[in-house]
């Protein structure tokens, strides 16, 4: 099962816990981590803009990713969110696993 480390950004914390328990309790992201946030420079409709914005890691498999990332764009509230998927080379393999378990859809 192959895991992913996938990249987001969200304009406050607010927004980015609401998207990321909605992730883990949808099982579509085992950990969400929410970093400090950081300044972004980006060039926007021809203009530089410049945000706060707080980074998300999500930690995912390849089989999840696809509804993963139409969850984020549906709960994102920019036009054209940044949504990067890593691949992760190695790791340790109990907490792969368990990313992968936690990410299994259920029946229930």
């Amino acid at each position: 099962m192959e895991t992913l480390l996938v990249l987001t950004n969200l304009p406050d914390r607010a927004s980015a816990e609401r998207l990321a328990q909605s992730l883990v309790e949808a099982r579509l992201a085992a950990c969400v981590n929410i970093l400090a946030p950081c300044r972004s420079m980006y060039r926007w409709k021809g203009a530089v803009e410049s945000a706060e914005e707080h980074p998300m890691l999500l930690k995912t498999t390849r089989d999840r990713y696809d509804a993963l990332e139409a969850a984020i764009r549906d709960g994102h509230p920019y036009e054209l969110p940044e949504i990067i998927a890593v691949p992760v080379a190695d790791g340790f393999s109990a907490y792969l696993d368990w990313v992968a378990a936690e990410t299994r859809a259920h029946d229930h």
